[in-house]
């Protein structure tokens, strides 16, 4: 479904009873709203949450923002490691305004958040600047952006910046799949067949690359939110993989450290992403975090 959220496009996905509690998913860099396991869904509606994802700006089924230019990655980060200013299409701070859209957009005054990898990073400006419209938190391999925090390894930053041999359907899945091996969790491997399933499947619904490079710049741009941490208030649970490769399990412990209150989950064997294993795990996380 379609919906106008801060004036432009948003598709988003609602599930559960009308009245049950509401929680907004956000999903992370280039990845869309059903990169949420539908596992996942059904496990926090069957706790008693209206369960809404949302495809971010300029990926999946939402607004593009192609006339805004094709930005070169290599440049902009070059930029940010000489300190430079980034010249981005447009921030995290303007996701999370649309993340508040969607809020709006459904009548919701106020909603749990769960935000993953960059949506994590929407997610801790969304909590810092609009406080009153969160119940609770939940961040999950994520990070505040702190230039002092590990960054992953060459073999990562490799899989993150390789191509598809081509925009094929096959092909892409391919590179896909080899980049989930690289970050993934070493203790919960992934069910080749289910997972070639869900990436078919995701693929044929949108692939929109140049989206995905445009969204790189504005997580480099939005550099380190360590400021934000004291303003938020919500309840907060920090979740995050021991063995994550692409965003360390330091950035949980920093994460944990700077938000007061916060309930840290490090899991042990889990890398970056949502392993079937554990989506229990997480749906349990998240409702006990909701019932602070």
């Amino acid at each position: 479904m379609q919906i106008v959220a801060n004036g432009i496009g948003i598709e988003i996905d609602d599930q559960g009873l009308p009245g049950g509690e509401p929680l907004l998913l956000i999903m992370g860099l280039g990845m869309q709203l059903t990169a949420w396991p539908d596992e996942l869904v059904q496990l926090l509606v069957t706790r008693g949450f209206r369960v809404i994802r949302m495809d971010n700006r300029d990926i999946g089924l939402s607004q593009g923002f192609d006339h805004l230019g094709l930005p070169n990655v290599a440049v902009q980060a070059i930029r940010y490691s000489l300190r430079l200013p980034v010249a981005t299409a447009y921030g995290m701070a303007d996701m999370a305004q649309d993340a508040l859209g969607v809020l709006d957009a459904l009548g919701l005054q106020r909603a749990h958040v769960c935000g993953a990898s960059m949506g994590g990073m929407i997610a801790q400006h969304l909590a810092a600047k609009h406080p009153h419209r969160l119940k609770s938190l939940t961040l999950m391999m994520t990070t505040t952006g702190s230039r002092k925090l590990p960054q992953p390894g060459l073999r990562v930053r490799h899989a993150l910046i390789s191509r598809p041999r081509s925009g094929a359907v096959d092909d892409v899945v391919a590179h896909l799949e080899h980049l989930l091996k690289v970050i993934g969790s070493p203790a919960y491997p992934a069910d080749r067949e289910r997972q070639r399933r869900r990436l078919e499947a995701t693929v044929r619904r949108a692939w929109h690359p140049a989206g995905t490079a445009r969204q790189i710049v504005a997580v480099v741009a939005d550099g380190d939110r360590s400021a934000l941490m004291p303003m938020i208030t919500a309840p907060t649970r920090i979740i995050h993989g021991e063995a994550d490769p692409l965003v360390r399990v330091a950035a949980g412990h920093d994460l944990a450290q700077r938000i007061r209150g916060a309930v840290a989950d490090i899991v042990p064997g889990m890398g970056h992403d949502l392993p079937l294993q554990l989506l229990p795990h997480f749906a349990q996380g998240i409702a006990e975090n909701a019932a602070r």
